[in-house]
């Protein structure tokens, strides 16, 4: 067995440890259905729909439909946990919607690149082992349960409040970080559209003021449904802030910032003009461009 197999096997149980751990905080004041806690049905379900998905993707050696399972899986958990929950209040009404918004629309861009593109080179090397697939579909489970706990937990939990401030700042936050994520893939997707613009990197709009502005928007909106859930969190719920926590980590530590960082450099380091824009721009929070930037596309 190859070394990045055994990883694959060892990191299977650890996965699903941690994310019964999660269930647990999570349903820990929570609501239930037969004697089962809402919140941990909605973890089971969201691991269920990776293991089934993973065996059509396995069979056709395919990666496709990846990112689509995880946006699908987002809405139908959560939908799944409104309709089992025993009280159904303006606070859960909009935390679905908001889930609903962001990973439809996530979803459907990711979808049509992928279709656009043919294939994701990240999984040539991974869709042809079982275990390293698995793994990587399991881990799939993980993310979508960390990033929305504090949202199901806000949803399932047996603590009710009326609608206040929090309610307010944290819708206004999220509106704000989604407004850049899709400002931010529309501006890339546009100029890489432009036939000009082959072999050139994005350094206009939103891209001028970060060099990954969409990561940047896609954190915030989290913090904003964070924000919405907070009030109604209670003991071990508390847990399920890591939701933004997490994104952050992901997005800025692992799966994100640092491969397309690696991916840009091996492609323009070196160049006098990639070289200016990455020191006159942040990596993730953006700043107004603080000198003269010339325009691409």
């Amino acid at each position: 067995m190859e070394k990045a197999d055994r990883n694959a096997l060892i990191a299977l149980p650890i996965v699903i440890l941690v994310a019964l751990g999660v269930a647990l905080a999570g349903s820990q004041g929570g609501a239930s259905v037969l004697g089962i806690p809402i919140f941990a049905l909605a973890v089971g379900v969201v691991f269920l729909i990776q293991w089934v998905a993973f065996i059509a993707a396995y069979l056709l050696q395919t990666e496709r439909f990846y990112d689509l399972t995880g946006s699908i899986t987002y809405i139908s958990v959560t939908i799944m946990a409104v309709v089992l929950s025993p009280v159904v209040d303006g606070r859960s009404i909009l935390l679905l919607v908001l889930v609903v918004i962001w990973a439809a629309r996530l979803g459907t861009f990711l979808f049509r690149r992928i279709l656009k593109a043919g294939k994701d080179a990240r999984f040539d090397d991974i869709k042809v082992s079982l275990i390293r697939f698995l793994s990587t579909w399991t881990l799939q489970g993980l993310w979508v349960t960390f990033t929305l706990a504090a949202a199901l937990a806000g949803i399932t939990t047996t603590t009710r409040k009326e609608l206040g401030l929090f309610t307010l700042i944290g819708f206004l936050v999220w509106v704000f970080g989604f407004g850049i994520e899709v400002a931010a893939d529309s501006q890339k997707s546009r100029f890489r559209a432009a036939p000009e613009n082959k072999g050139k990197f994005i350094e206009t709009g939103l891209w001028a003021w970060s060099r990954h502005p969409n990561y940047f928007g896609e954190i915030v909106l989290w913090i904003g449904v964070a924000i919405i859930a907070l009030p109604v969190l209670r003991g071990w719920q508390w847990v399920t802030l890591i939701s933004p926590v997490f994104v952050t980590l992901l997005l800025t530590r692992i799966s994100g910032v640092p491969i397309l960082e690696k991916r840009a450099d091996e492609k323009w380091g070196g160049q006098e003009d990639y070289e200016a824009y990455k020191e006159r721009t942040p990596v993730l929070i953006p700043r107004p461009p603080t000198g003269s930037s010339k325009k691409r596309g």
